[in-house]
Protein backbone atom coordinates (compact mmCIF):
# COMPACT_ATOMS: atom_id res chain seq x y z
CA UNK A 1 0.00 0.00 0.00
CA UNK A 2 1.39 3.56 -0.49
CA UNK A 3 0.96 5.94 2.22
CA UNK A 4 -0.21 9.59 1.54
CA UNK A 5 2.57 12.02 1.25
CA UNK A 6 0.86 15.57 2.01
CA UNK A 7 -0.30 17.18 4.84
CA UNK A 8 0.11 14.49 7.35
CA UNK A 9 1.15 15.42 10.47
CA UNK A 10 3.75 13.79 12.72
CA UNK A 11 3.17 11.93 15.21
CA UNK A 12 6.33 10.71 17.52
CA UNK A 13 5.66 7.58 20.03
CA UNK A 14 7.98 7.12 22.83
CA UNK A 15 8.83 3.90 24.79
CA UNK A 16 12.20 3.12 26.53
CA UNK A 17 12.54 -0.34 24.07
CA UNK A 18 10.80 -3.19 23.10
CA UNK A 19 10.23 -6.21 24.43
CA UNK A 20 9.52 -5.55 27.59
CA UNK A 21 6.22 -5.61 29.67
CA UNK A 22 2.35 -4.31 29.25
CA UNK A 23 3.34 -0.90 28.33
CA UNK A 24 5.99 -1.52 25.32
CA UNK A 25 3.39 -3.66 23.93
CA UNK A 26 0.83 -1.46 23.48
CA UNK A 27 2.63 1.02 22.14
CA UNK A 28 4.22 -1.71 19.49
CA UNK A 29 0.23 -2.44 19.05
CA UNK A 30 -0.06 1.62 18.36
CA UNK A 31 3.01 1.80 16.06
CA UNK A 32 1.43 -1.36 14.00
CA UNK A 33 -2.34 0.40 13.80
CA UNK A 34 -2.64 3.42 14.07
CA UNK A 35 -3.35 4.83 10.35
CA UNK A 36 -0.59 5.77 8.36
CA UNK A 37 -2.89 7.46 5.93
CA UNK A 38 -3.37 9.94 8.26
CA UNK A 39 -0.13 10.37 10.22
CA UNK A 40 3.69 10.35 9.15
CA UNK A 41 4.41 8.07 12.50
CA UNK A 42 8.02 7.95 14.22
CA UNK A 43 9.09 5.28 16.84
CA UNK A 44 11.23 6.33 19.64
CA UNK A 45 12.62 3.79 21.47
CA UNK A 46 15.22 6.00 24.20
CA UNK A 47 17.29 3.01 25.42
CA UNK A 48 17.73 0.26 22.40
CA UNK A 49 20.63 0.98 20.46
CA UNK A 50 18.96 -1.06 17.40
CA UNK A 51 16.15 -1.15 15.18
CA UNK A 52 13.95 -4.13 15.20
CA UNK A 53 13.76 -6.01 11.46
CA UNK A 54 9.98 -6.62 10.17
CA UNK A 55 8.48 -6.13 13.43
CA UNK A 56 6.31 -2.74 12.17
CA UNK A 57 4.85 -2.37 8.67
CA UNK A 58 6.38 0.60 6.27
CA UNK A 59 4.93 3.86 6.80
CA UNK A 60 6.94 4.11 10.70
CA UNK A 61 10.22 5.33 11.34
CA UNK A 62 12.14 3.61 14.04
CA UNK A 63 14.78 6.12 16.18
CA UNK A 64 16.95 3.63 18.45
CA UNK A 65 18.80 6.24 20.41
CA UNK A 66 20.53 3.66 22.12
CA UNK A 67 20.54 5.79 25.70
CA UNK A 68 22.26 3.52 28.89
CA UNK A 69 19.35 4.68 30.98
CA UNK A 70 16.11 7.05 30.33
CA UNK A 71 17.77 10.16 33.03
CA UNK A 72 20.84 10.00 30.79
CA UNK A 73 18.63 10.79 27.16
CA UNK A 74 17.90 14.19 27.54
CA UNK A 75 20.19 15.82 24.54
CA UNK A 76 19.20 12.74 22.11
CA UNK A 77 15.74 13.18 22.74
CA UNK A 78 15.92 16.52 22.69
CA UNK A 79 17.87 16.39 19.40
CA UNK A 80 15.57 13.98 17.80
CA UNK A 81 12.33 16.53 18.90
CA UNK A 82 14.20 19.55 17.31
CA UNK A 83 14.90 17.65 13.84
CA UNK A 84 11.30 16.02 13.75
CA UNK A 85 9.23 18.64 14.70
CA UNK A 86 6.07 16.46 15.50
CA UNK A 87 3.16 17.94 16.17
CA UNK A 88 2.16 15.26 18.79
CA UNK A 89 4.22 13.67 21.47
CA UNK A 90 2.73 10.06 22.99
CA UNK A 91 4.91 8.78 25.70
CA UNK A 92 4.16 5.28 27.69
CA UNK A 93 6.13 4.85 31.04
CA UNK A 94 6.04 7.46 34.19
CA UNK A 95 9.90 8.01 34.19
CA UNK A 96 10.17 8.92 30.08
CA UNK A 97 6.42 11.01 30.69
CA UNK A 98 8.82 13.36 33.20
CA UNK A 99 11.54 13.30 30.70
CA UNK A 100 9.45 14.80 27.87
CA UNK A 101 7.76 17.22 30.20
CA UNK A 102 11.42 18.45 31.76
CA UNK A 103 12.34 19.20 28.02
CA UNK A 104 8.96 21.06 27.34
CA UNK A 105 10.87 24.30 27.37
CA UNK A 106 13.22 23.17 24.41
CA UNK A 107 10.76 21.73 22.57
CA UNK A 108 9.73 24.20 19.30
CA UNK A 109 6.48 24.76 19.52
CA UNK A 110 3.51 24.28 18.57
CA UNK A 111 3.21 20.65 20.33
CA UNK A 112 0.96 18.58 22.48
CA UNK A 113 2.47 16.09 24.72
CA UNK A 114 0.12 13.15 25.44
CA UNK A 115 1.73 11.27 28.39
CA UNK A 116 0.38 7.49 29.50
CA UNK A 117 0.14 6.40 33.18
CA UNK A 118 0.52 2.86 33.47
CA UNK A 119 -0.55 2.65 36.75
CA UNK A 120 -2.43 3.47 39.74
CA UNK A 121 -0.49 7.12 40.74
CA UNK A 122 -1.83 6.39 44.64
CA UNK A 123 -0.59 2.48 44.74
CA UNK A 124 2.72 3.25 43.03
CA UNK A 125 3.47 6.52 45.42
CA UNK A 126 2.51 4.65 48.51
CA UNK A 127 4.10 0.97 47.89
CA UNK A 128 7.76 0.13 48.79
CA UNK A 129 10.56 2.92 48.77
CA UNK A 130 9.45 5.39 46.09
CA UNK A 131 12.02 8.43 46.32
CA UNK A 132 10.97 12.03 47.26
CA UNK A 133 11.94 13.22 43.91
CA UNK A 134 9.59 10.61 42.20
CA UNK A 135 6.60 12.23 43.62
CA UNK A 136 7.50 15.88 43.51
CA UNK A 137 7.82 14.67 39.61
CA UNK A 138 4.52 13.52 39.47
CA UNK A 139 3.06 16.37 41.36
CA UNK A 140 4.87 19.06 39.73
CA UNK A 141 5.24 17.91 36.10
CA UNK A 142 1.93 15.89 35.49
CA UNK A 143 -0.07 18.74 35.28
CA UNK A 144 1.51 20.60 32.49
CA UNK A 145 0.57 17.68 30.12
CA UNK A 146 -1.97 18.01 27.36
CA UNK A 147 -3.17 14.86 28.44
CA UNK A 148 -2.84 12.34 30.69
CA UNK A 149 -4.11 9.00 29.31
CA UNK A 150 -5.64 6.37 32.13
CA UNK A 151 -6.88 3.21 31.38
CA UNK A 152 -9.96 3.07 33.77
CA UNK A 153 -12.20 5.89 34.73
CA UNK A 154 -10.96 4.65 38.34
CA UNK A 155 -7.24 5.70 37.61
CA UNK A 156 -8.26 9.03 36.01
CA UNK A 157 -9.84 9.45 39.64
CA UNK A 158 -7.49 8.57 41.87
CA UNK A 159 -4.86 10.19 39.38
CA UNK A 160 -7.35 13.82 39.23
CA UNK A 161 -7.53 13.17 42.92
CA UNK A 162 -3.41 12.23 44.31
CA UNK A 163 -2.10 15.08 41.65
CA UNK A 164 -4.59 17.73 41.00
CA UNK A 165 -4.71 17.14 37.31
CA UNK A 166 -7.47 18.78 35.81
CA UNK A 167 -9.98 16.24 34.80
CA UNK A 168 -10.35 18.25 31.29
CA UNK A 169 -6.63 16.83 30.82
CA UNK A 170 -7.17 13.25 31.68
CA UNK A 171 -8.41 11.29 29.09
CA UNK A 172 -9.91 7.53 29.79
CA UNK A 173 -8.63 5.10 26.66
CA UNK A 174 -8.47 0.87 26.99
CA UNK A 175 -5.27 -0.88 26.26
CA UNK A 176 -5.53 -2.51 22.64
CA UNK A 177 -5.61 -6.05 22.78
CA UNK A 178 -5.55 -8.67 19.68
CA UNK A 179 -8.16 -10.77 20.44
CA UNK A 180 -8.26 -12.87 17.31
CA UNK A 181 -4.72 -13.23 16.99
CA UNK A 182 -4.78 -14.64 20.37
CA UNK A 183 -7.21 -16.76 19.87
CA UNK A 184 -6.16 -18.02 16.63
CA UNK A 185 -2.91 -18.46 18.83
CA UNK A 186 -4.80 -21.21 21.30
CA UNK A 187 -6.50 -23.14 18.24
CA UNK A 188 -3.19 -23.30 16.42
CA UNK A 189 -1.32 -24.43 19.23
CA UNK A 190 -0.37 -27.41 21.46
CA UNK A 191 -0.24 -27.55 25.32
CA UNK A 192 2.62 -27.11 26.88
CA UNK A 193 1.40 -28.56 29.96
CA UNK A 194 2.28 -31.93 31.32
CA UNK A 195 0.75 -33.74 34.65
CA UNK A 196 -2.66 -33.65 36.25
CA UNK A 197 -3.49 -30.25 37.32
CA UNK A 198 -4.95 -28.29 37.60
CA UNK A 199 -2.14 -25.75 36.20
CA UNK A 200 -2.13 -22.22 37.47
CA UNK A 201 -1.27 -19.56 34.87
CA UNK A 202 0.40 -15.70 35.60
CA UNK A 203 2.27 -13.68 33.79
CA UNK A 204 4.29 -11.13 34.99
CA UNK A 205 7.54 -9.34 36.14
CA UNK A 206 9.68 -11.22 38.85
CA UNK A 207 9.22 -8.09 41.25
CA UNK A 208 7.62 -7.58 44.72
CA UNK A 209 4.41 -5.61 43.21
CA UNK A 210 3.46 -8.84 41.58
CA UNK A 211 3.08 -10.83 44.51
CA UNK A 212 4.23 -14.03 43.44
CA UNK A 213 5.13 -14.59 46.62
CA UNK A 214 1.65 -14.58 48.12
CA UNK A 215 0.34 -16.98 44.94
CA UNK A 216 3.11 -19.56 45.72
CA UNK A 217 2.03 -19.30 49.58
CA UNK A 218 -1.45 -19.68 48.41
CA UNK A 219 -0.16 -22.60 46.30
CA UNK A 220 1.05 -24.28 49.35
CA UNK A 221 -2.59 -23.56 50.99
CA UNK A 222 -3.90 -25.40 47.74
CA UNK A 223 -1.84 -28.48 47.45
CA UNK A 224 -3.93 -30.01 50.68
CA UNK A 225 -7.32 -29.98 48.73
CA UNK A 226 -5.41 -29.91 45.22
CA UNK A 227 -2.56 -32.24 45.42
CA UNK A 228 -0.97 -32.07 41.85
CA UNK A 229 -1.85 -28.61 41.45
CA UNK A 230 0.95 -26.79 39.64
CA UNK A 231 1.72 -23.17 38.90
CA UNK A 232 3.52 -21.60 35.45
CA UNK A 233 5.22 -17.91 36.06
CA UNK A 234 5.59 -16.53 33.08
CA UNK A 235 8.66 -13.54 33.45
CA UNK A 236 11.95 -12.01 34.40
CA UNK A 237 13.12 -9.41 37.11
CA UNK A 238 14.85 -9.24 40.13
CA UNK A 239 13.10 -11.50 42.76
CA UNK A 240 13.86 -14.96 40.92
CA UNK A 241 16.01 -15.83 43.06
CA UNK A 242 14.00 -15.12 46.13
CA UNK A 243 10.72 -16.54 44.91
CA UNK A 244 12.77 -19.35 43.95
CA UNK A 245 13.95 -19.78 47.68
CA UNK A 246 10.71 -19.89 48.90
CA UNK A 247 9.20 -22.77 46.49
CA UNK A 248 12.43 -24.52 48.37
CA UNK A 249 10.89 -23.64 51.62
CA UNK A 250 7.67 -24.13 50.89
CA UNK A 251 8.43 -27.74 49.36
CA UNK A 252 6.91 -26.52 45.85
CA UNK A 253 9.86 -26.82 43.74
CA UNK A 254 8.16 -29.73 41.68
CA UNK A 255 4.86 -27.65 41.17
CA UNK A 256 6.52 -24.05 40.12
CA UNK A 257 7.82 -24.12 36.65
CA UNK A 258 9.50 -20.56 36.11
CA UNK A 259 9.09 -20.08 31.88
CA UNK A 260 11.08 -17.03 32.23
CA UNK A 261 10.06 -14.19 29.56
CA UNK A 262 8.08 -15.29 26.84
CA UNK A 263 7.22 -13.00 23.95
CA UNK A 264 3.64 -14.68 23.37
CA UNK A 265 1.86 -16.09 26.49
CA UNK A 266 -1.43 -17.05 24.25
CA UNK A 267 0.98 -19.94 23.65
CA UNK A 268 0.77 -20.79 27.62
CA UNK A 269 -3.11 -20.61 27.43
CA UNK A 270 -3.57 -23.74 26.00
CA UNK A 271 -4.17 -26.46 28.50
CA UNK A 272 -4.09 -23.67 31.79
CA UNK A 273 -6.90 -23.96 34.35
CA UNK A 274 -7.20 -20.98 35.82
CA UNK A 275 -5.08 -17.59 35.10
CA UNK A 276 -3.84 -15.76 38.45
CA UNK A 277 -3.23 -12.22 39.32
CA UNK A 278 -2.07 -11.72 42.50
CA UNK A 279 -0.38 -8.48 42.32
CA UNK A 280 -0.29 -6.48 45.37
CA UNK A 281 -0.72 -2.93 43.28
CA UNK A 282 -1.84 -2.63 39.44
CA UNK A 283 -3.07 -0.19 37.04
CA UNK A 284 -4.96 -2.44 33.98
CA UNK A 285 -2.52 -5.33 33.34
CA UNK A 286 -2.02 -6.45 29.81
CA UNK A 287 -1.42 -10.29 31.05
CA UNK A 288 -4.88 -10.17 32.93
CA UNK A 289 -6.92 -8.79 29.54
CA UNK A 290 -5.08 -11.17 26.84
CA UNK A 291 -6.04 -13.90 29.56
CA UNK A 292 -9.54 -12.73 29.24
CA UNK A 293 -9.28 -12.91 25.62
CA UNK A 294 -8.17 -16.24 25.84
CA UNK A 295 -11.30 -17.12 27.86
CA UNK A 296 -9.24 -18.11 30.71
CA UNK A 297 -11.22 -18.56 34.17
CA UNK A 298 -9.81 -15.74 36.23
CA UNK A 299 -8.71 -15.50 40.04
CA UNK A 300 -7.25 -12.19 41.27
CA UNK A 301 -6.58 -9.82 44.09
CA UNK A 302 -8.25 -6.20 44.60
CA UNK A 303 -4.98 -4.47 43.17
CA UNK A 304 -6.45 -1.73 42.02
CA UNK A 305 -10.47 -0.29 41.86
CA UNK A 306 -10.26 -0.52 38.10
CA UNK A 307 -9.44 -4.22 38.18
CA UNK A 308 -12.37 -4.77 40.59
CA UNK A 309 -14.42 -2.24 38.72
CA UNK A 310 -13.81 -5.28 35.36
CA UNK A 311 -14.04 -8.34 37.13
CA UNK A 312 -16.90 -7.79 39.87
CA UNK A 313 -19.79 -10.37 39.34
CA UNK A 314 -18.20 -11.75 35.84
CA UNK A 315 -19.10 -14.75 34.78
CA UNK A 316 -16.17 -16.69 34.89
CA UNK A 317 -13.65 -14.80 37.28
CA UNK A 318 -13.06 -14.81 41.25
CA UNK A 319 -12.09 -11.84 42.98
CA UNK A 320 -10.26 -12.22 46.75
CA UNK A 321 -11.79 -10.27 49.20
CA UNK A 322 -8.20 -8.57 50.37
CA UNK A 323 -4.68 -8.33 49.06
CA UNK A 324 -3.18 -11.71 51.02
CA UNK A 325 -2.12 -15.22 50.45
CA UNK A 326 -5.26 -16.57 52.32
CA UNK A 327 -7.68 -14.63 50.41
CA UNK A 328 -5.90 -15.77 47.19
CA UNK A 329 -5.95 -19.27 48.20
CA UNK A 330 -10.12 -18.82 49.17
CA UNK A 331 -10.71 -17.67 46.05
CA UNK A 332 -8.72 -20.05 44.18
CA UNK A 333 -10.35 -22.76 45.90
CA UNK A 334 -13.24 -21.74 45.11
CA UNK A 335 -12.44 -21.60 41.64
CA UNK A 336 -10.84 -25.13 41.18
CA UNK A 337 -14.12 -26.37 42.93
CA UNK A 338 -16.25 -24.68 40.65
CA UNK A 339 -15.04 -25.30 37.05
CA UNK A 340 -15.12 -28.30 35.03
CA UNK A 341 -11.52 -29.52 33.27
CA UNK A 342 -10.70 -27.66 30.09
CA UNK A 343 -13.83 -24.44 31.12
CA UNK A 344 -13.67 -21.26 29.19
CA UNK A 345 -15.48 -18.05 29.16
CA UNK A 346 -16.87 -15.44 26.95
CA UNK A 347 -15.79 -12.92 29.18
CA UNK A 348 -17.67 -10.09 27.16
CA UNK A 349 -15.65 -7.25 29.33
CA UNK A 350 -12.78 -7.43 26.96
CA UNK A 351 -14.99 -6.15 24.34
CA UNK A 352 -13.97 -2.28 24.75
CA UNK A 353 -10.43 -3.56 24.22
CA UNK A 354 -10.66 -5.13 20.89
CA UNK A 355 -7.61 -3.53 19.20
CA UNK A 356 -10.10 -2.07 16.34
CA UNK A 357 -11.97 -0.02 19.29
CA UNK A 358 -9.18 1.22 21.18
CA UNK A 359 -7.03 2.49 18.26
CA UNK A 360 -9.86 3.98 17.10
CA UNK A 361 -9.68 6.18 20.61
CA UNK A 362 -6.01 6.98 20.36
CA UNK A 363 -6.94 8.56 17.03
CA UNK A 364 -9.59 10.73 18.38
CA UNK A 365 -7.70 11.76 20.76
CA UNK A 366 -4.20 12.19 18.58
CA UNK A 367 -6.56 14.11 16.11
CA UNK A 368 -8.13 16.73 19.07
CA UNK A 369 -4.66 17.16 19.96
CA UNK A 370 -3.87 18.03 16.13
CA UNK A 371 -6.68 20.78 16.07
CA UNK A 372 -4.89 22.28 19.35
CA UNK A 373 -1.97 22.58 17.60
CA UNK A 374 -3.36 24.20 14.54
CA UNK A 375 -5.22 26.30 17.38
CA UNK A 376 -1.49 27.42 19.07
CA UNK A 377 -0.16 28.07 15.29
CA UNK A 378 -2.56 30.61 14.32
CA UNK A 379 -1.79 32.74 17.88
Amino acid sequence: MEYLTIDRPRVLLLIPHLGGGGAEKVFALLAQNLSRDKYELHLGLVTQSTVPANLFPTGITIHALGASRIRSAAFRLAGLVRRLRPRVILSGMYHLNFLALLLRPFIPRPVQILIRQNGTVSSALAFGNTPAYTRLLYRSLYRHADKVICQSAAMASDLAHELSVQTARLAVLPNPIDVDAIRRAMEQGLSQWTGSGPHLLTVGRLSREKGFDLLLEALHSVHRSFPTADVTIAGTGPDEADLKSLCHDLRLNSAVRFAGLTAEPAALFLGASVFVLSSRQEGMPNALLEAAAGGLPIVALPASRGIVDLLRGQPGTWLANDISSSALAASLLQALNALRPGERFAHRFIEPFRIDRAIQGYEELIDAALQDTGREGLQ
